[in-house]
């Protein structure tokens, strides 16, 4: 899972096209109106928020999601609390810069909501500046940004709709090229959430609604998880410069053109791989030691510890929040203990199968700590979902916690689709071929064929030593005046007509052509001396003086 180390080329993993597309990602200015008697309520919710975001955004790996960030706080005067710095690895200075917006008073008041306004669109065109500003200062260093945008966010307790108002008359003459987008937060109080704010469960954020050409608006609960929520929409890809998948389906019949959807790929959670921790969050299920707790020397691993906390129903569980590889589990087969408890325990178990299969339901079950470990209230605790399948056992799959959650609202369509693509669509669907069951056995992945040949073209074509290798390599370079090798086979044949007994320590070569004789062949058909071995003692190398006279003894027999 690791982004950073993968491969770029066209022979990696094909998810890489998504990864990436994080290269786009603009940079951010979060400017939070903290103005009194608002900030009194929304204080602490918005520093609360804002420090668990961060907490999770600089220990992130992988492609970088939030390259660069900067905070303003406007309040009786504008101020930067913090200039452009990245945010992977800078916890310590973001935390800080946070303490420090949490510091400012809410009580009082500010005369004017006009000088408010000013004071917001002052701080937006002084966050472009110094955008544009440290882009010139990073084209001529290391730190170099490839998306040359800024997005900025403003987080104020004001009616919304006027403050997008005061910044779209503020910024109408205004240059706002590297602007890509300027978006107003609204977090509404007790008394606006019954007329402005459609409720809901889950506190989700609503759809931002396009109000002009440059300014957003969109409207948050008051409490940490709403505007954790909006936070971590940053943390999504925000290139849109092409599309990422192409969904092709079969040609319909009395249209030979084949259809292709075009679509977009959205993560719903963060993955718990880039988060480098020391307890698990369940992220490992690929084999049975990945999920057993770590255990020092040689002791042997305490079982793992799940309590069942709920019963969910079984169509109440989607899909998307669940992660990793799932894990088969079934009675224990162990032989420590004795008849009698074993078949106890498979009866509770076959038991526990047939309740939660009869009633549809599954179990949440939560990693109970270990009383001997040091961690305490403070360690990570994971979550899995238990299902019943209709064998005799069960499926254990990982499910996200909360604060790995991204934004999703994608809320279902009371619309009919269109006749025409109605159409069209059934008839690419009834080309397919129906089957009642998925059986893996039918599906392959050429991943034989493919190790084969990668294996194959990495070893070496003629097995020769590696110290016969080195020695021609450095009698080479001794001797660069002669470019042209010359064919080992007369020294071959003189050390065979002086010894009995001889073996070779390489492979043998193919015979060379009739035509050896009349004289050494190009460079390109040269090869390295073979070194021989005899079964008493090492020919001695001849030297150049021998090689002469072979030379001339070989003219003279022509």
């Amino acid at each position: 899972m690791d982004n950073k180390k993968r491969p770029a080329g066209p022979s990696s993993s094909g998810s890489l096209v998504f990864w990436s597309s994080f290269s786009r990602q603009p940079a951010r200015v979060l400017i939070v109106e903290a103005s009194p008697p608002g900030w009194s309520e929304t204080c602490t919710v918005v520093c609360d928020a804002l420090d668990n975001f961060l907490s999770l955004a600089c220990n992130l790996d992988g492609p970088c999601r939030i390259p660069l960030l900067s905070l303003y706080a406007i309040s009786r005067q504008q101020e930067c609390l913090l200039p452009f710095v990245q945010v992977r690895g800078n916890l310590a200075r973001l935390h800080s810069c946070v303490e420090e917006l949490r510091s400012i008073p809410g009580d009082g008041c500010i005369r004017g909501a006009a000088r408010g306004g000013d004071l917001l669109r002052r701080a937006v065109l002084d966050s472009l500046q110094q955008f544009k500003q440290y882009m010139r200062y990073a084209s001529t260093g290391s730190q170099a940004c490839n998306n040359a945008s800024v997005e900025v966010t403003v987080v104020t307790s004001q009616p919304g709709r006027g403050v997008v108002h005061q910044l779209e008359t503020g910024l109408k003459d205004c240059d706002l090229v590297s602007l890509r987008r300027l978006l107003v937060v609204q977090i509404l109080g007790a008394g606006d959430r019954s007329q402005d704010c459609q409720s809901s469960e889950d506190a989700q954020t609503e759809d931002s609604l396009m109000l002009g050409t440059e300014v957003d608006l969109q409207q948050v609960q008051n409490s940490v998880f709403a505007v954790e929520t909006m936070l971590k929409a940053w943390l999504q890809e925000q290139g849109g410069d092409r599309e990422h998948l192409h969904l092709l389906l079969p040609s319909p019949s009395d249209n030979p053109a084949q259809v292709c959807v075009k679509c977009d790929m959205q993560e719903r959670l963060i993955s718990p791989a880039l988060i480098p921790l020391t307890p698990s969050l369940g992220v490992k299920t690929e084999s049975i030691r990945d999920f057993l707790p770590a255990v020092k020397g040689n002791q042997s691993p305490a079982p793992q510890r799940l309590r069942a906390i709920k019963a969910l129903r079984a169509d109440g569980v989607c899909e998307s929040v669940l992660y990793g590889l799932p894990l088969v589990i079934r009675p224990t087969t162990c032989w420590q203990l004795d008849w009698d408890e074993m078949e106890t325990n498979g009866s509770l178990f076959q038991a526990l199968c047939h309740t939660l299969r009869s009633r549809d339901l599954f179990l949440l079950l939560q990693v109970e700590a270990d009383k001997r470990s040091t961690a305490g209230s403070s360690g990570v605790f994971s979550h899995f979902v238990l299902q019943s399948s209709p064998s005799l056992s069960l499926l254990l799959k990982p499910v996200v916690s909360r604060e790995l959650l991204l934004p999703c609202s994608l809320p279902a369509s009371a619309q009919d689709p269109v006749p025409c693509a109605l159409q069209t669509v059934q008839g690419c669907l009834s080309q397919m071929e129906e089957d009642f069951l998925l059986n893996p056995l039918l599906l392959s992945s050429n991943l034989y064929h493919h190790l084969r040949s990668r294996g194959l073209l990495s070893q070496p074509r003629y097995p020769v030593r590696l110290q016969s290798a080195a020695a021609d390599r450095e009698q080479t370079q001794q001797s660069p005046k002669n470019p042209v090798s010359r064919p080992p086979r007369q020294l071959q044949n003189r050390q065979l007509g002086s010894h009995s007994k001889v073996r070779a320590t390489v492979a043998p070569l193919p015979s060379a052509s009739a035509s050896s004789s009349l004289g050494p062949p190009p460079a390109k058909a040269s090869r390295p001396a073979l070194s021989f071995l005899s079964s008493s003692r090492r020919a001695p190398a001849p030297t150049r003086q021998e090689e002469d006279n072979d030379d001339s003894d070989s003219m003279t027999v022509q």
